[in-house]
């Protein structure tokens, strides 16, 4: 199985939401994995595995904004898709008139 450290802004749409459904009411302490950089730093992370890979997602203090947003966010993202698609289908069915 293949693991990974990314930060959640890096995330796909689907990894993203499978990081919604692990943790919908947000993250709390007992989640955070803290490691040791060896120069020093420290990254916290919370763990999300999928069917491939096991995820150390970075967190910050956005990721709990993202979490709560998330459902806005990929909701207006799908309304854009829709419209977009429908623009297209609108444009072919005026070509074919012709």
């Amino acid at each position: 199985m293949k693991r990974a450290i990314i930060d959640y802004k890096r995330l796909d749409n689907y990894t993203a939401g499978l990081l919604i459904d692990a943790y919908p009411h947000g993250y709390g302490d007992d989640d955070i994995i803290i490691l040791k950089k060896p120069n020093g730093d420290i990254i916290e992370a919370v763990e999300l595995k999928t069917p491939d890979t096991i995820f150390l997602v970075k967190i910050s203090k956005s990721l709990s904004n993202f979490i709560a947003n998330f459902d806005s966010a990929i909701g207006k993202e799908l309304r854009e898709e829709s419209k977009a698609e429908d623009l297209e289908t609108s444009d072919l069915n005026s070509d074919d008139s012709d």
